[in-house]
């Protein structure tokens, strides 16, 4: 990836970021599953709820991003190998996203139960783990991080600061649409057709796999030039 100019290095990246997070985080999606375990509760509870898990996805995945390097340089991999094994998994993931079965909307609706005060503050005690983890970030999120990190850490100042501040806002983008979508899960599930949400997710899930063959043989094409070598 060249280094040409920061604004360039930073759309890449958060472009590069927005992409491979969005059918992981799925707001939309996860929102339908977060309604389900919610269920019958005023709005300025969902609201709640929502900004809780959307600053704790924006720190957890902050916090992967910063120490993706030292974690790659303390179990001794190298940034080639991660770009392969990750991209990879990413592209398994974009498959396997391509290719799920929808699920049906009527299903989602039989969960949605009463709120009570018990289950109140119980939901409120989880707003980490698993609501935050792994429900809206899940490990293929921590996948996707640790390879966009090693990718952005090219030990060249001005590009690593632009090229991690895409990958930051981008989460930072993400983690609002969270917020908007379990903030007002209610609303929006009623009005968004769940077959527009399954046809969208199916666009972005393939250009997910794209992007995880990309990364994939920029890590396979330095690999082979070291063999090469005499």
């Amino acid at each position: 990836m060249s280094d040409d100019g920061g604004v360039g290095v930073f759309g890449t990246f958060f472009g590069l970021s927005f992409s491979a997070l969005l059918p992981l985080i799925n707001p939309l999606g996860s929102a339908l599953v977060f309604l389900g375990l919610v269920g019958a509760a005023p709005s300025n509870f969902y609201r709640t709820l929502a900004r809780r898990i959307a600053f704790n996805t924006t720190l957890f995945l902050v916090v992967i991003q910063a120490l993706g390097t030292t974690l790659l340089k303390f179990f001794g991999i190298s940034l080639p190998v991660m770009q392969v094994s990750g991209g990879l998994v990413l592209a398994a993931l974009g498959w396997n996203t391509l290719n799920q079965k929808d699920a049906d909307p009527k299903d989602e609706a039989h969960k949605q139960t009463t709120l009570g005060d018990a289950d109140a503050a119980s939901l409120e005690s989880k707003t980490f783990y698993p609501l935050t983890f792994p429900i809206t970030a899940g490990p293929g999120c921590i996948v996707v991080m640790l390879t966009l990190s090693a990718h952005a850490s090219a030990k060249r100042v001005f590009f690593d600061i632009a090229a991690h501040s895409g990958i930051a806002l981008a989460v930072i983008v993400l983690s609002v649409s969270v917020y908007v979508c379990y903030g007002y899960a209610p609303r929006i599930t009623a009005r968004v057709r769940p077959q527009t949400v399954h046809g969208i997710l199916r666009v972005i899930a393939f250009v997910l796999m794209c992007i995880g063959v990309q990364i994939a043989w920029n890590g396979a094409e330095v690999l082979l030039k070291t063999v090469q070598k005499p």
